[in-house]
């Protein structure tokens, strides 16, 4: 699971969800990978899947027998399928998707007794460490969010006053507007002027 912890911390530093995987038969690393559907602009760049894909490529062949899958985030149902596809031996994940988890949060795409392929599924695995790096790297995108906003709006966590506002007006080169002096209107009982055009 560290190997996979390590490949989550690349995601991070990519800007991407930190969510890796590491793909292994017996002592042998296959493959690894870590989530970056951001950058490549696939949704299907989930760190299993771009394990799976350098797995498959590393051992010329699409299914997998004897390999097991180390991942920070219990996989979706996307990967849980092409997992199974691959008919990985034995999935094992660190942190719980209340949100998409597809090995019991959710759904258990695994348990279906109905499937022809069965793949061993252990879950909770340094699970407080994976899923600290997922809270703190979500933290810090809010934290980033809010403070763009608050950017974008001129706020510095100062109240911006009016006198301030007439200000920076001026050193703009732009006169701050004041409101017109009340003038006089006509009265009600003295009919507009018409001017002929």
């Amino acid at each position: 699971m560290a190997l996979a912890q390590a490949a989550a911390e690349e995601a991070r530093a990519a800007g991407e969800v930190p969510v890796g995987a590491v793909l292994v038969r017996g002592d042998e690393v296959i493959a690894t990978g870590f989530n970056h559907p951001i950058g490549s602009h696939d949704p299907s760049a989930h760190a299993e899947m771009v394990a799976l894909r350098a797995a498959a490529r590393s051992l010329e062949n699409y299914r997998l027998p004897g390999c097991e899958l180390y991942v920070t985030l219990e996989p979706c149902l996307m990967c849980a399928g092409a997992l199974m596809h691959a008919r990985i031996a034995r999935v094992v994940f660190g942190a719980r998707d209340p949100k998409t988890g597809a090995c019991g949060s959710v759904v258990d795409a695994f348990a279906n007794p109905q499937l022809n392929h069965h793949t061993t599924v252990s879950g909770g695995v340094l699970e407080a460490e994976c899923g600290a790096a997922l809270r703190s790297f979500f933290a810090e995108r809010r934290r980033a969010s809010r403070e763009a906003r608050a950017a974008a709006r001129g706020e510095s966590g100062e109240k911006i006053t009016a006198e301030a506002r007439g200000k920076a007006a001026e050193q703009a080169g732009h006169a701050a507007v004041e409101p017109a002096a009340n003038t006089a209107t006509p009265s009600s009982s003295e009919p507009p002027s018409t001017t002929p055009l």
